[in-house]
């Protein structure tokens, strides 16, 4: 008798490393959502602990969220046993809590495409970053267009 286990096999994440480069862009979308391919990046790298100074579970990933109707812990877990895009695209569809039409996910999309700060609080941290990142441009507006500027320029781009 072989008294000797078989590990389990691991799992191989394909994480970015967040402390290297950025996510994707909010603005990426990924089954017509905005947001989510930004949500798994920054998931993934969490799990790997690489998520540098992203955060998982975010205000702007809870958008998403509260969207569809899914947890960050369930989503966390599929992340951590491997799933593609394209495999976490399904299981999103399978189990959100709010089934939206296609006619809703595209004015969802065109709303958080032009969302920017919505109280005092979320303008002074709006405003902060900018003046760090990109003082002189005035074509920031909404928080996709703050994230992509503070992306680039995190990583050596020029504002």
């Amino acid at each position: 008798m072989n008294t000797t286990s078989t590990p389990e096999p691991t799992v191989q994440l394909a994480a970015f490393d967040l402390t290297k480069r950025a996510p994707r862009s909010p603005r990426v979308q990924l089954g017509g959502y905005v947001i989510l391919a930004r949500c798994l990046d920054k998931g993934r790298a969490a799990i790997a602990g690489t998520l540098g100074e992203y955060h998982f579970d975010c205000p702007l990933d809870n958008q998403f969220l509260g969207f569809v109707g899914i947890e960050a812990a369930a989503l966390r877990e599929q992340l951590a046993a491997g799933k593609t895009d394209g495999e976490i695209l399904d299981w999103v569809e399978a189990n959100a809590r709010h089934r939206r039409t296609a006619e809703e996910i595209e004015a969802w999309v065109r709303q958080q495409e032009k969302r920017g700060p919505q109280n005092p609080d979320q303008r002074a941290y709006f405003d902060e970053v900018k003046a760090a990142v990109a003082p002189a441009r005035t074509d920031i507006a909404s928080w996709f267009d703050l994230l992509d500027v503070d992306d680039h320029v995190s990583f050596g781009g020029k504002a």
